[in-house]
């Protein structure tokens, strides 16, 4: 099946070998998104409210640029180095993805690109 790669200048671009997300028939696969400025391309200041909704943004971002939205979002992947922060971005999470509710993965893991503190990954239908 053919796929097509997605890009937007309005996320951060990639800081690896991959795409901001691709397209494959009708599911997106947006790749791990952490709290990166797209202007700046540097790791917002601020809480982990404040860093999940810059995360958050970016997903959108992309997600906008394959023509979908939050509601299309049908599983995440919370990548958290601490756990403790488990109730902050759910807070966060919550008001962009409560009503649609997503099936959900949260992982602690040891390290994040950049020194980031969470990294959240996305497949939609499109």
């Amino acid at each position: 099946m053919k796929h097509e790669h997605v890009h937007t200048h309005h996320a951060p671009k990639p800081i690896g070998p991959y795409s901001q997300a691709v397209q494959c028939g009708s599911e997106l696969y947006c790749s791990g998104q952490i709290p990166l400025d797209p202007q700046t391309g540097e790791l917002v200041d601020g809480d982990i409210g404040a860093q999940t909704e810059r995360v958050i943004e970016n997903l959108g971002a992309v997600l906008c640029a394959a023509g979908c939205n939050y509601a299309d979002v049908i599983k995440t992947t919370i990548f958290l180095i601490d756990m403790k922060d488990f109730t902050a971005v759910n807070a966060v999470y919550e008001r962009y993805f409560g009503a649609t509710k997503p099936a959900r993965s949260t992982v602690a893991v040891a390290a994040l690109p950049r020194g980031a503190r969470l990294e959240i990954d996305c497949i939609a239908r499109t």
